[in-house]
């Protein structure tokens, strides 16, 4: 059974410094390794603001936010580690290039899990010689917060992998989902897509601002979906005649407004619009205040979910 008491975390932008602040909380040390000069300081400043929120959560029991050291090297930084999740730049020459490098010195039983949002694991797994201990572990941003982790294996995974990399997630706190197939951008963006999509073509046509669509999701089913998925929500909603139910009285309803739903594109005046939208409902505030009132909304959400 791998031992990962030990971790190191590759790429240290917003992603890399939030799971090294999980990580931290868990009573695990880290390694962390980043090209930026400057990284230190960021990822030590991240895990100081992150961790009220840890403690606020119930995850630091464990815990020593100062349990981490940086390295000059993704090879240096992986030694010894028994769970490796990496972060670097999506674009794939990067990718392969840090698997290469880290393969000849990761400890035989070591799991690598990559947060890659679009890359698909086939296409990583060509920067391996043999990727039999590499997976799938896509986080929600922040992962600290967010308990969302999408996992994946194929043909080339070794047996227990995708469990072991499971229960280690789990063992931190996380929520795992295994994706049967690949697919681009996985299951979760994907339905955020979905959702995105639709919200610019209501502001494309005039239906509504982007401040108004927002409320919308933020106050109305955004809620619901914070406590179910969308296919139990709607189950609940006839009652005792289940979702056999509600698909008998709306499905008329739903195809006609699948019927008509925009195709909208980023274009640069659909970009502009969005952003004019957005700044108008900002009025001005602070972007790392937003993300302030985001974080502690999140967190007020999760300890009442808990609680429930």
């Amino acid at each position: 059974m791998t031992d990962t008491s030990h971790t190191a975390v590759l790429g240290a932008g917003v992603i890399g410094a939030s799971w090294t602040a999980l990580f931290l909380a868990s009573g695990r040390s880290v390694t962390v390794f980043d090209p930026d000069p400057e990284a230190e300081a960021k990822v030590r400043a991240y895990v100081e603001r992150a961790w009220t929120a840890l403690e606020d959560l119930g995850l630091t029991q464990r815990g020593n936010p100062e349990a981490m050291s940086f390295h000059n090297s993704a090879a240096a930084a992986v030694e010894g580690a028994g769970f490796v999740q990496e972060n670097v730049p999506e674009r794939l020459p990067i990718k392969q290039a840090t698997f290469s490098e880290i393969e000849p010195v990761l400890q035989e039983d070591a799991i690598v899990a990559s947060s890659a949002s679009g890359l698909t694991l086939t296409q990583m797994q060509t920067g391996w010689q043999n990727p039999a201990r590499f997976v799938l572990g896509h986080p929600f941003n922040p992962p600290h917060l967010i308990p969302l982790v999408e996992l994946m294996e194929n043909a080339r995974t070794g047996a227990g992998v995708l469990d072991a990399a499971e229960a280690f997630y789990q063992d931190v706190g996380k929520t795992t989902i295994r994706l049967n197939k690949e697919i681009p951008g996985h299951v979760a963006n994907r339905l955020q897509a979905a959702i995105w999509r639709e919200a610019i073509h209501l502001v494309e046509s005039g239906v509504a601002s982007v401040e108004d669509v927002d409320k919308a999701v933020s106050a109305g089913p955004g809620l619901r979906w914070a406590a179910f998925g969308p296919t139990t929500t709607f189950g609940l909603g006839a009652g005792q005649a289940g979702l056999a139910g509600f698909c008998d009285h709306f499905t008329g309803m739903f195809n006609g407004w699948w019927q008509d739903m925009g195709q909208p594109t980023l274009t640069p005046d659909t970009i502009k619009l969005l952003v004019e939208g957005l700044d108008e409902s900002l009025q001005g505030a602070n972007v790392n205040d937003m993300a302030a009132i985001r974080d502690a909304r999140i967190v007020a959400m999760q300890k009442a979910l808990n609680e429930a």
